[in-house]
């Protein structure tokens, strides 16, 4: 799974300061609250210059994120308690994770092997992207008739879809939400990453869904046979070699391979395009995010009709497409303005 490494919303800290290679000293009693931590963390964030790219765009959002996870808080539950004061053994390891935040620059997820999506907890390490895909809002927004783009929902009857496709799952995360979203249907998850679908699998045992979830090693459809489905949805890599060169410290600790989607960034949403209409039910569609490269996947696809969707964070970062035009005439052959894609 893809997202943005470093978009608008990959923020580095406010501020001018030094970088900072250890925390100052903090006497006993200084810090009390929950809020004490996160004021002290978020000003420690701010002097080191961290970026933020992964579920929080501020530093802030990072220091509540992290005290919240220490103290086994749910990010709901954090106003409740924000004035509560912390046990020495819990001020202990609050400061030991911001100390390691800031010298490490690895993403908070992974200091904490846990992220939200939707709410919902899901379990995050080195072997996977740290998720952070529109697509969990678009599930919930734009399927069953409660649709706000133009036309209504993209498909009316959650009910009524049987079968679904994750391509480039990563930590499985959108397959489980697409389980919760569609109670009947069955769902493949495909990656081509050993370690990302041993993640994969921990969370969908997690939510008890082995039965529903099928897990598939292997490139885009190449697992699945002549299998269609109902829906498809993916967040492939789609970073462009630009974003690739320029990827702040803290994506690089991430898995290059979920990032890397060629010299222009299409790369993989070409090959996903090319293939889909072969893998969709007549009434099916692919949703698919695509971050920055809308400019580039139009210039390739003048003549294809994609749906470009909104949500409370991003503008036009994820396209529908139904199977109809994914499978009629005017989807044929190589995309303009570009080469054929490379396959990873």
């Amino acid at each position: 799974m893809a997202k943005r490494p470093a978009s608008r919303r990959a923020k580095p800290a406010a501020g001018r300061g030094r970088s900072v290679s250890k925390l100052p000293k903090v006497a006993t009693g200084e810090l009390l609250t929950l809020l004490d931590f996160v004021r002290y963390a978020a000003s420690r964030f701010v002097e080191a210059k961290l970026v933020f790219a992964h579920g929080t765009t501020d530093p802030v959002a990072e220091a509540a994120f992290l005290v919240g996870e220490i103290l086994h808080l749910h990010p709901d539950q954090f106003e409740t308690f924000m004035t509560a004061r912390v046990t020495a053994a819990e001020a202990r390891q609050i400061l030991d994770v911001i100390g390691r935040r800031i010298t490490t620059r690895k993403p908070a997820a992974y200091l904490v092997n846990r992220i939200y999506m939707r709410g919902l907890p899901f379990y995050v390490d080195e072997r996977t992207i740290v998720p952070r895909s529109f697509i969990g809002e678009l599930l919930d927004s734009h399927f069953g008739g409660q649709g706000d783009q133009e036309g209504g929902a993209l498909i009316d009857d959650p009910e009524s879809v049987e079968t679904v496709l994750d391509l480039c799952t990563g930590s499985g995360c959108l397959a489980v939400l697409a389980a919760r979203a569609f109670p009947n249907a069955q769902i493949d998850a495909v990656d081509i990453s050993k370690g990302a679908l041993e993640v994969a699998g921990r969370n969908i045992a997690d939510y008890g869904l082995q039965d529903r979830v099928a897990l598939h090693r292997g490139d885009l459809f190449g697992p699945l046979g002549g299998k269609r489905y109902d829906l498809i949805i993916s967040n492939p890599p789609y970073v462009d070699a630009d974003g690739m060169a320029a990827l702040p410290r803290e994506c690089r600790a991430e898995p290059r391979l979920a990032f890397d989607g060629g010299a222009d960034g299409i790369d993989i949403v070409v090959r996903i395009l090319q293939e889909a209409g072969r893998h969709l039910t007549p009434q099916g569609g692919l949703l698919c995010e695509v971050g920055r490269c809308r400019p580039a996947i139009e210039a390739a696809y003048p003549r294809l009709p994609l749906l470009w969707l909104d949500t409370e964070e991003s503008d036009g970062e994820v396209f529908w497409i139904g199977a109809a035009d994914l499978q009629g005439s005017q989807f044929v052959g190589q995309p303009e303005a570009r080469s054929a894609p490379k396959t990873v």
